[in-house]
């Protein structure tokens, strides 16, 4: 269980947000993110965030827009406020008139096989080699390539498995 964010006494209904995320084991980073962004609505209202009502929400959402605030934040403030309303006030209803926007992907840039091995022979050492090989063939992050271990490799069924990738989750 995580320890409180703050040492500050914590009002009520900040308490009552913390615990079903502790409960839901959340990150300390995405519960301090939500925190955060339930604040923002309770700036942006001037009044506790259980007291907003779906007009409140739709400017909020409107004023964050105007405001240049980028779409993946919007959509994590939506994720937190629907969070709130679902899980702290039990108030679905507002939770669903909130809006998560549209977040155009840019496709990743795939070196050709020229520039890979450019890549590849570019390197001193073979362990350097053999961690950008794994990190590009398999699409692995720094810290996972750097985390695993031997016994992580079943070359018979050409697999890795990836312990404690990204969000704690497990992969193959």
């Amino acid at each position: 269980m995580h320890p409180p964010i703050l040492d500050a006494p914590i009002s009520p209904l900040r308490q009552r947000l913390i615990d079903p995320m502790n409960l839901r084991r959340f990150s300390r980073q995405t519960q301090r993110n939500y925190l955060r962004d339930i604040g923002r609505l309770a700036t942006f209202l001037g009044r506790s965030p259980d007291t907003a009502t779906t007009d409140d929400l739709r400017r909020f959402q409107i004023e964050q827009q105007d405001d240049g605030v980028p779409v993946p934040t919007m959509n994590r403030i939506v994720s937190a406020l629907r969070f709130f309303f679902t899980h702290t006030v039990d108030r679905p209803d507002l939770a669903r008139k909130l809006v998560r926007l549209a977040h155009p992907r840019k496709l990743p840039v795939v070196l050709s096989r020229d520039e890979v091995a450019r890549l590849l022979n570019a390197t001193t050492c073979l362990k350097h080699q053999a961690a950008l090989s794994v990190a590009y063939g398999a699409g692995l992050r720094v810290v996972e390539v750097s985390t695993l271990k031997v016994a992580d490799v079943d070359s018979e069924r050409m697999l890795l498995r990836v312990e404690r990738g990204k969000g704690g989750r497990y992969r193959s």
